[in-house]
């Protein structure tokens, strides 16, 4: 690989791992839809507690699974393609070799798609955590204590936290699972060549902080949750 190759994976690499630290100080001066999302879900939590029927609750958090498992699902079939075409010898290689503007050899082309497995690969094991940490959160949903028990408002607080505590861990890993096709999409565009690959990597990072931070739907949850107790 050339110096530019290098120097677009060490900026993939930076963009990647740093992107969370990245929207932390961007959220501490204009919030950030993840952290608004969060205190939702726990005001959504604390409601759970006093409610006397959490039939509503159940089904949210069932739909919530279903999307975590299609997008692993998903995940898992183009981790498949991508693993078919590195692994199934020199006739499929040359294939996407073919399509590739800048490929010099089947080795460095290995590493191209190799990196978009790396990222797909992380993001089913994001998904795989989410989903069982909501089946967690399901579980306790279904173990709360009851909404007109005598005595037991600070059990029902002390629960809901617990809940809070075990739902947001699992929707972070949901959302780094869906990050990961963002990134994923920046590492094959490595194919057509190193800038693309640096632009890509620039490009995801700008979009997705961009949707944190400023996006209507972002400006909306931060009204809502202002409103919250």
């Amino acid at each position: 690989m050339t110096g530019l190759d290098w120097a677009a994976l060490a900026l993939f690499l930076l963009c990647w791992l740093f992107y969370e630290p990245l929207l932390g100080v961007v959220s501490r001066r204009s919030g950030s839809l993840n952290s608004d999302m969060k205190v939702v879900r726990e005001v959504w939590m604390r409601a759970m507690a006093e409610r006397e029927i959490r039939l509503v609750d159940s089904q949210l958090m069932g739909h919530t699974i279903n999307s975590a498992s299609f997008f692993a699902s998903a995940n898992l079939l183009l981790i498949a393609a991508v693993a078919g075409v590195l692994f199934g010898g020199e006739t499929a290689l040359a294939g996407v070799a073919g399509v590739a503007a800048e490929v010099r050899s089947m080795p460095q082309l290995e590493v191209k798609l190799g990196l978009v497995l790396a990222a797909l690969a992380r993001g089913l094991l994001d998904f795989i955590w989410s989903i069982r940490q909501l089946n967690y959160t399901l579980a306790l949903i279904g173990a709360a204590p009851e909404a007109n028990e005598a005595g037991a408002a600070e059990r029902r607080s002390i629960f809901a936290e617990a809940a809070a505590a075990a739902l947001n861990p699992a929707m972070q890993a949901f959302s780094q699972g869906v990050r990961t096709y963002y990134f994923a999409l920046a590492a094959a565009a490595w194919l057509f060549g190193p800038l693309w690959l640096g632009g890509g990597a620039l490009a995801v990072l700008a979009l997705l902080i961009w949707r944190q931070a400023d996006s209507p739907g972002a400006r909306a949850v931060r009204v809502a949750r202002r409103l919250l107790p």
